[in-house]
């Protein structure tokens, strides 16, 4: 990959190699697309939504403690890579012991209170499994990351975007047939392992066996220290992502948790694009960074979030105008967070200039970026408490924890929250950089305003219709305005299908 860095550019051959990671993890954003709406229908249709919403729970619960014991190292391992002389193979391993003990550790305080999985329900069946899945989740992130750095991006669209998905969705219906209390947990259990081995196996393939490596206890504790700035921010930008799903289990009961569940995993579907060039662009920045080009990494950030800010925009215009009509595919209860789907769908696009500057800002300004994300999820926790609160005093119902409208309260503060984080990350990069971050260009308007206005006419189509007609025109419109007014040729590299694609200079 070095030769794709000269430190007195601004990094066309880095725009290439984003663009390159990019387009493969687009296929694999389309692959996760085709295989998480069928396990989102089989769930809703066949589980229902309390048993779903009890299930969303405990697993958002399970993922946050994966994501705690990875230490940050889904960014931070390239970064422990590019400064070591030592073989990268035992740095990697060195990550998945760090990874593993941080896991033994999360793992045991589940086991021990299972009331933190399960708040509103009793411990029961399968349920203790759980717990162990964090093992898996943790390994299998930390493994791609090296990957990763090697360019191997491929591993991380077949682990995660093709077997743990399709895994999870054919499982939750063979166990249907099982147990409708454990289907779901046993399902979620099997996609983990699936998912560990499709990691494990390529990494042994591209690092080898760590010969020669020896833990060494110093070490390990030297490596966690470092990575706590960026485990913590990691975390919070994970949380605030989950916080609202938390915040609903303790307000309102397991069926409005299974239908925000719902919209949530359709909202966050755009947001895996953010995290498709995750793995490509932190190696890409840290050579940069160590090589002080700076206008390079502002070139790197600025395109990657216009490209996200485009397709997230794109997105939530086709799941958001047809949104019944998609909601409704899980199940005629499910339409009820139509509302909860737009406001979620709005808020990734918001915060696309927020996860981009964050992928420079915990190199460079690791503490300064944590507490702005501090910030934002206290402000949201707050925030949330005090929508629901208002919401139920000017709607109020029977049942205050079936009430589907202040459900939504939680929705509108993660959307104003990110707004305001995109903001500060934003202006605290440039400032370090010296350069314009922002990926915002103005033809973004008129390429929505298509969008919207090809999504009005296929309201009125029957709901069938809408789905499968009306979400590829409005796709189309929007492509087609973005592509002549707002793309350049640079842009156009994460279409382009030649392996050695160059951008001509201006």
């Amino acid at each position: 990959m070095s030769n794709a860095f000269t430190a007195n550019e601004e990094g066309p051959g880095d725009i290439a190699a984003l663009a390159k990671g990019g387009r493969t993890n687009f296929f694999g954003f389309l692959l996760r697309l085709a295989a998480r709406l069928p396990f989102l229908f089989i769930a809703g249709r066949i589980y229902g939504a309390d048993v779903l919403g009890r299930f969303a729970y405990a697993t958002i619960i399970v993922e946050f403690a994966a994501q705690l014991a990875t230490l940050g190292l889904k960014r931070g391992l390239a970064q422990q890579l590019a400064k070591t002389s030592r073989p990268h193979v035992h740095v990697v391993w060195d990550g998945m012991l760090v990874g593993w003990l941080v896991s033994i550790l999360a793992a045991g305080i589940l086991m021990l209170w299972p009331i933190l999985l399960f708040p509103n329900s009793e411990v029961n069946g399968f349920d203790w499994m759980l717990p162990m899945t964090v093992f898996a989740w943790t390994g299998s992130d930390i493994a791609l990351a090296g990957l990763a750095y090697r360019g191997n991006i491929g591993a991380t669209v077949t682990a995660r975007s093709l077997i743990e998905p399709w895994t999870i969705s054919i499982a939750a219906f063979a166990f249907s047939f099982y147990s409708l209390r454990d289907g779901l947990i046993l399902s979620y259990a099997l996609s983990a392992i699936a998912a560990l081995i499709a990691s494990i196996v390529p990494l042994m393939r591209e690092y080898g066996r760590p010969r020669g490596w020896a833990p060494e206890p110093v070490r390990l504790f030297s490596m966690m220290k470092r990575n706590l700035p960026l485990a913590g921010a990691d975390a919070i930008e994970w949380g605030s992502r989950r916080l609202d799903i938390a915040i609903l289990g303790l307000f309102f009961s397991p069926a409005i948790v299974g239908i925000y569940y719902v919209a949530q995993q359709v909202a966050s579907l755009p947001q895996k694009l953010k995290t498709s060039f995750d793995p490509i662009l932190g190696p890409v920045i840290t050579q940069n960074l160590a090589e002080n080009n700076k206008a390079a990494v502002a070139k790197q950030v600025r395109q990657v979030g216009f490209w996200i800010i485009a397709a997230q925009i794109g997105i939530a215009l086709a799941l958001g105008i047809p949104g019944e009509a998609v909601m409704g595919l899980v199940g005629p209860r499910f339409v009820g967070g139509t509302g909860a789907l737009g406001v979620l769908l709005a808020a990734e696009a918001i915060a696309a200039t927020a996860v981009v500057s964050e992928a420079a800002l915990i190199y460079i300004a690791a503490k300064r970026n944590l507490a702005i994300s501090v910030a934002m999820i206290v402000g949201q926790t707050i925030l949330s408490v005090i929508l629901i609160y208002m919401i139920r005093a000017a709607h109020p119902v029977a049942d205050l924890k079936d009430d589907a409208i202040a459900a939504a309260g939680p929705a509108i503060a993660l959307m104003l929250m990110l707004g305001a984080a995109s903001i500060a990350k934003a202006r605290l990069l440039r400032r370090l950089l010296g350069h314009r971050v922002s990926g915002w260009r103005w033809p973004l308007v008129p390429a929505a305003a298509a969008g919207m206005a090809v999504g009005a006419l296929a309201t009125w189509f029957p709901e069938w219709m809408e789905l499968m007609l009306g979400v590829p025109l409005i796709l189309a419109a929007y492509g087609a305005v973005i592509w002549y007014r707002g793309f350049g040729e640079e842009d156009r590299l994460l279409f382009s299908l030649k392996p050695g694609a160059e951008p001509q200079p201006a």
